[in-house]
């Protein structure tokens, strides 16, 4: 199931760079959660509403968002765990801006179940029980 987990994650991030919410709808369960490092003031995105909510939010803060794949890791039989470059222009402001992030995958029957995303790496890995 790993390897098939991995190719569900792949098209979820080629989803978010295509901003097409309709493939990333189709790689998700119903009941799917994001947790973003922004999480005190944007919330969790819950499900469809939110993942639609997280594509206008992606849209209105950044003209140019795209995640990098810096390397995926299959972590039991329903994790994955990616470490991703992100790179967008504000949209207000026009300045450049890049993050590594540390993001930890659930899945479930091959559908992503919960996102979480780490800027801090150790996090990310504890996360999932493993050490840098």
């Amino acid at each position: 199931m790993s390897d098939a987990n991995l190719a569900t994650v792949e098209r979820v991030i080629a989803a978010v760079n295509a901003r097409d919410v309709e493939s990333y709808l189709a790689c998700c369960t119903q009941d799917f959660e994001l947790h973003t490092p922004l999480v005190a003031v944007a919330g969790v995105y819950q499900g469809s509403a939110g993942v639609r909510r997280f594509f206008a939010d992606l849209e209105d803060a950044a003209l140019d968002y795209r995640l990098h794949v810096e390397r995926l890791r299959a972590v039991g039989a329903e994790q994955v765990l990616a470490f991703v470059d992100v790179t967008a222009t504000g949209r207000a402001s026009g300045l450049p801006a890049g993050t590594s992030t540390t993001n930890v995958y659930d899945l479930v029957d091959g559908k992503v179940r919960r996102i979480r995303i780490f800027t801090d790496r150790r996090q990310g890995l504890e996360a999932v029980g493993l050490r840098e």
